[in-house]
């Protein structure tokens, strides 16, 4: 009607009107179809951000139905099934295409993240040389590239990398926070500490502790520690030593182990290790991740011989919030006497509080039955006990930390102890 009144208005005949509106269909028709065909794409994006994987993934194979032999679409079939942590499938998926579309760097990189998802980080700067030299010319593929080879522990080659993108780039902000990132990464980390023990049946516990942790490459970490003890009127020092190597796929091993000037205060000798092994969970909202963590620990006193079995579960949940859940089994054997085991157990939650600008805050509390730390003489020996705790630590910067902590344990024969403390770190 709308059309009819202009041309009218304008003196066009009815011929001239039906073919403007026949016109005018057909334009309304091909914008019509032009947007179906344009947004399927951003439909696959909303789902994909809403973790609506069924959904995302029935639009993609709609259109390799219409469209079987378009590479593109099979693309982000092969991106769909990455975001929903489908690994091995997007893998397949990849290297079906890379068969007929040997020569797209999108493809080569899509192959890249699959394969640095899955821990398999030399692959990966494979897939990215390929795709280096399919477009040198795009600065996102040295900056992935730099990405992968600073993951395989080649900061090196991973600066000049980010030094390449910045080239091509230079308002690429990603590549010039990564350099920037290369080059202050502190390396080593000293923490100081002081803990404070007040008893219900005896004088107070005192003790300091200083640490240095070096991370001299990706794979090596050493820690090297001293501690001071005094306790009813006896002091006692202590040297803690450690070598830590991990690999992406295996986890980290530490082993270690101490020496003292014990005083009957402290073991005169410890020895110890722990396998820790961390997972990447995919698909589920839930929980992100998971680590696992394995250890023994021998203490050596004057009178008595300790060896704990420690199994230790952190479960990484949504918003930065985590929970662990700790078993010990003690055997303690005692001059004179047998041995026997004992169990202890724990569990701790962790969750962040607020951020402002650089700084964070965040606490934790805990509960155990039965926990006996065993690094002084009087957490050993035939007693039951409760604890309560809780914690802080506030991020002063990228480099600096305040942790802070307060326990109270409930033992048997209405005995109690209250401890608190806390420990300033720093990075350089």
């Amino acid at each position: 009607m709308y059309v009819f009144k202009i041309c009218k208005l304008r003196g066009a005949g009815v011929p001239t009107m039906a073919r403007m509106a026949v016109g005018l269909s057909l334009l309304c028709v091909l914008a019509w179809g032009q947007q179906l065909t344009s947004s399927w794409q951003e439909d696959v994006r909303r789902c994909a951000e809403a973790h609506d994987w069924t959904a995302a993934m029935g639009i993609v194979d709609r259109e390799i139905a219409r469209t079987p032999r378009d590479m593109d679409v099979r693309a982000w079939r092969a991106r769909v099934l990455t975001w929903s942590g489908k690994l091995a499938e997007a893998e397949l998926e990849y290297h079906e295409i890379l068969t007929v579309v040997p020569n797209d760097p999108d493809n080569w990189i899509g192959l890249a993240t699959v394969y640095s998802r899955e821990g398999r980080t030399r692959e990966a700067v494979k897939a990215l040389d390929r795709a280096v030299e399919l477009d040198p010319k795009r600065a996102d593929i040295h900056a992935a590239r730099s990405v992968a080879l600073r993951a395989l522990g080649a900061p090196g080659e991973a600066k000049l990398e980010y030094g390449r993108a910045l080239a091509l780039d230079p308002t690429d902000a990603e590549g010039r926070a990564g350099l920037l990132s290369l080059r202050g990464e502190p390396r080593h980390e000293l923490r100081l500490g002081i803990n404070t023990d007040l008893f219900n049946f005896a004088d107070a516990n005192q003790d300091e502790g200083v640490a240095l942790s070096s991370h001299w490459t990706p794979r090596w970490t050493t820690t090297v520690a001293a501690d001071g003890y005094h306790w009813g009127g006896l002091n006692a020092e202590k040297v803690v030593a450690s070598l830590t190597g991990k690999l992406p796929r295996w986890g980290a091993l530490t082993v270690g182990g101490a020496a003292a000037h014990d005083n009957g205060v402290v073991p005169k000798d410890e020895g110890f290790f722990n396998y820790d092994q961390g997972l990447r969970l995919h698909g589920t909202e839930f929980l992100h991740g998971l680590e696992i963590v394995y250890g023994q620990h021998w203490y050596w006193y004057s009178t008595a011989r300790i060896l704990t079995v420690n199994e230790t579960t952190v479960l990484y949940l949504p918003r930065d919030w985590t929970w662990s859940l700790g078993m010990i089994e003690a055997r303690s054997h005692f001059s004179g006497r047998g041995a026997e085991w004992r169990p202890s157990g724990m569990t701790r939650l962790g969750f962040p509080i607020t951020r402002w600008e650089d700084r964070r805050l965040g606490g934790n509390v805990f509960f155990a039955v039965g926990t006996e730390n065993f690094a002084q003489v009087n957490q050993i020996g035939e007693f039951s006990s409760q604890t309560f705790g809780g914690g802080l630590r506030l991020q002063l910067t990228g480099r600096q930390d305040v942790t802070g902590f307060a326990t109270y344990q409930k033992r048997s024969e209405r005995r109690t102890e209250s401890s608190c403390g806390f420990t300033y770190g720093v990075r350089f």
